[in-house]
């Protein structure tokens, strides 16, 4: 997925790695968000829980690799859904007028020993359809937060 800001690489960075404005967007809201911790350099953690319809929604992952303000890979997990690890790489550029940010997530489904190819690649639709959908809506949320400091819903 490819977005562009109307602000510079170094905002769009801090709003991946500032637990006080991604706590606003990032797999929470402000008015839902429990928990927004993280420990931003390489083997570093972070956390985010998300309280909705009366649940708790937690994200946790680790650093992989942090170039400020061109590049970070961490890994991502909610391992009260299911023990994969997906690993998600977001590449900023400037451009003349503001920055593009490019990100990938490279999921793993799970699936049962006995599922078929088609069951497989079924599933792996689902996971990707399911996951742009949700990043779409997040991405409407940083594009408002680092442009103008606020998001109002609905994008």
């Amino acid at each position: 997925m490819v977005r562009t800001f109307d602000v510079t690489a170094d905002k769009v960075f801090d709003a991946w790695l500032n637990p006080e404005i991604f706590q606003k967007w990032l797999f929470t809201m402000e008015q839902t968000n429990k928990v927004a911790k993280n420990d931003p350099h390489v083997s570093g953690t972070w956390e985010i829980v998300d309280h909705r319809e009366s649940k708790d929604y937690r994200a946790i992952g680790e650093y992989i690799e942090i170039d400020p303000p061109n590049k970070i890979v961490l890994t991502f997990e909610m391992p009260q859904f299911s023990d994969t690890v997906d690993t998600i790489t977001v590449e900023i550029k400037p451009l003349d007028e503001g920055c593009e940010m490019t990100f990938i997530q490279e999921i793993v489904v799970p699936h049962e020993k006995d599922w078929t190819e088609a069951n497989i690649e079924k599933a792996e639709v689902e996971y990707r359809d399911g996951s742009e959908q949700g990043w779409n809506l997040m991405f409407g949320g940083l594009k408002q937060l680092v442009e103008t400091g606020k998001i109002v819903f609905p994008f």
